[in-house]
């Protein structure tokens, strides 16, 4: 599953039926959130709805097979099953929400646009081979140059906090006794780096610790869906409003499945 065939199946698709591929194409594409950027920029530029984008950039690194695999080797089938149903479902509401507040006025002017030989052009067809590869040659020089700073930025940060997470602050503040425990792990988790497999052997270790299923499962969303370096990275592609809403939407989604688990696994 490449990013081109990604790309090819989504475009033309409308909101809703797009939200729902989409989401399901993020789970056999599993990129980092970092690395799931790039892909969002082709997307647009392809003329793929921002919801439907947005669904892309959330599923994609929250639900793999990679974490599906531990998650059935850790917990059972039951916790995977519910694990992979509600980062779907947090993908497609999220998506579908962004979408339906028109948020293509917040995304940066250069995403939409398709460049040859310095101009912007209104389709790809017709195009040459030798044109296309001159095409693509301008545009990896024209997002290199745009988003690097950024880059540079956000996997500096990642190395300096990658693997952080206080065991002991989680088991004293996250436990199943403390109402917010959920939004505490939320909070702790957001600012984190890592990718679903890197972060199992912390969430088994807080489990063992005594911490709830659906604080654990909040907690792992919250780390590699919004991480610190990647909403650094989309600040360059996304305009402050849109960003905040992409926070606010995908945490609320987050925040509610780690209750929602929290009570059926009581």
């Amino acid at each position: 599953m490449s990013v081109e065939r990604t790309r090819a199946l989504l475009g033309g698709r409308r909101e809703g039926v797009g939200n729902v591929m989409a989401a399901g194409l993020g789970v056999v594409t599993p990129f980092c959130s970092c690395s799931a950027v790039p892909a969002f920029i082709g997307f647009v530029a392809a003329g793929v709805p921002i919801g439907v984008t947005l669904s892309f950039l959330i599923a994609s690194p929250l639900v793999n097979e990679v974490a599906i695999a531990l998650l059935l080797g850790m917990f059972g089938p039951g916790i995977a099953a519910l694990y992979v149903a509600a980062g779907l479902t947090v993908a497609v509401v999220a998506g579908w929400v962004l979408g339906r507040l028109g948020v293509q006025r917040w995304v940066e002017p250069f995403v939409f646009q398709t460049r040859l030989g310095g101009k912007v052009i209104d389709s790809t067809a017709g195009l040459t081979l030798r044109q296309r590869f001159q095409m693509g040659r301008e545009e990896v020089r024209s997002i290199l140059g745009r988003i690097w700073p950024y880059l540079l930025v956000g996997i500096g940060l990642g190395a300096v906090i990658h693997g952080w997470a206080p065991q002991d602050f989680f088991a004293r503040y996250a436990g199943a006794d403390n109402p917010l425990g959920v939004l505490v792990a939320v909070v702790v988790g957001t600012p984190l780096y890592s990718n679903a497999a890197a972060v199992m052997p912390l969430v088994q270790a807080l489990h063992d610790k005594g911490l709830p299923m659906g604080t654990l499962l909040a907690f792992m969303m919250s780390v590699v869906a919004l991480s610190l370096p990647e909403l650094i990275l989309l600040r360059r592609v996304l305009k402050p409003p849109l960003l905040a809403a992409f926070v606010a939407v995908t945490a609320t989604g987050i925040v509610a499945v780690g209750y929602l688990f929290n009570l059926v696994l009581a």
